[in-house]
């Protein structure tokens, strides 16, 4: 829940618009979309994250870092 929290707190900051959604058990799922791109990234209570990108590739990430790049960009 601490990593949710923290997420939701830097999107806020970024000013990075998103929703939050509740589709499978054990998880909440935030939906971001920016610059042409749809984010879903989904927390569950152990701390896990899972992250789905969906542009001209799509692709499941379980490296957290990759959340990094919603924040690197001076265009958002």
């Amino acid at each position: 829940m601490q990593k949710l929290l923290l997420f939701l707190q830097k999107l806020e900051l970024h000013k990075i618009h998103y929703t939050i959604e509740h589709n499978r058990d054990e998880y909440i799922m935030v939906l971001i979309t920016i610059l042409g791109e749809r984010w879903e990234v989904e927390f569950d209570a152990e701390g896990n994250i899972e992250i789905e990108i969906f542009k001209n590739s799509t692709g499941v990430y379980s490296d957290e870092r990759i959340l990094d790049r919603l924040f690197a960009s001076d265009v958002l």
